[in-house]
């Protein structure tokens, strides 16, 4: 067994299955994807740490808010809230370089990976060249990607202040929208549901991660 594999076997066994995840799709493709092919070249050591990775490194980091992807855990456990369908339509948004669109295209039978930065889209195009059922494209995250739609599934791979509505009018009827809610000291998981024109919303753990580009806390003005 290869380092990388060894480490990834860890990872399921530490972290992932301690976590009440039983869904075995999700630890199957947390087996057999290289994690460390989607981190920053000089950030390959964090790939299979408990923690959230930096989408840059030092090196070419970019002005502007800091975008991180998800830890393993934290990642597992959303996907596994989103109760993706073997035949369900999928919008990762915030795709970044695309490791959450690898996880989800074992699971789905096609998968949007949305991502508003021109360098991570190049990237994510790269390595998810072999999946045949996810098309990557670019674009500011807020408004979502209607034109492939309407989904059953829209995964936020990152945070948000409030109801991402416009997002949740892309899903189909009784399609689900997961992501991490910032409405106070610690981020809630949040599962958004849509049965016709109505929205219900359910919090599931507590998780931490970067917001999302475009969709950050409005700045109030006190006069």
């Amino acid at each position: 067994m290869t380092d990388s594999a060894l480490q990834r076997l860890n990872m399921v066994e530490s972290q992932i299955r301690p976590s009440d995840i039983t869904d075995r799709r999700i630890l199957r493709a947390m087996l057999a994807l290289p994690r460390e092919n989607f981190v920053p070249a000089g950030l390959t050591s964090l790939a299979y740490m408990d923690e959230v990775v930096p989408l840059f490194d030092p090196a070419e980091r970019k002005p502007g808010p800091v975008r991180s992807m998800m830890s393993p855990r934290t990642l597992a456990k959303l996907v596994q809230l989103a109760q993706i369908d073997a035949a369900g339509r999928v919008l990762d948004v915030g795709a970044g370089r695309g490791y959450g669109a690898a996880l989800i295209a074992q699971m789905a039978a096609n998968v949007v990976a949305l991502e508003c930065d021109e360098t991570l889209v190049a990237k994510s195009k790269t390595l998810l060249a072999s999946a045949a059922n996810v098309t990557v494209v670019a674009g500011g995250l807020a408004a979502g990607f209607p034109q492939n739609g309407p989904y059953d599934v829209i995964v936020l791979e990152g945070s948000v202040f409030e109801s991402p509505g416009t997002l949740l009018e892309q899903l189909k009827p009784g399609g689900r929208l997961v992501g991490i809610l910032n409405d106070g000291a610690m981020g809630q998981a949040t599962v958004w549901s849509r049965q016709g024109n109505h929205y219900g919303s359910n919090t599931a753990f507590e998780a931490s991660i970067s917001p999302l580009p475009g969709f950050e806390r409005a700045i109030a003005f006190a006069f």
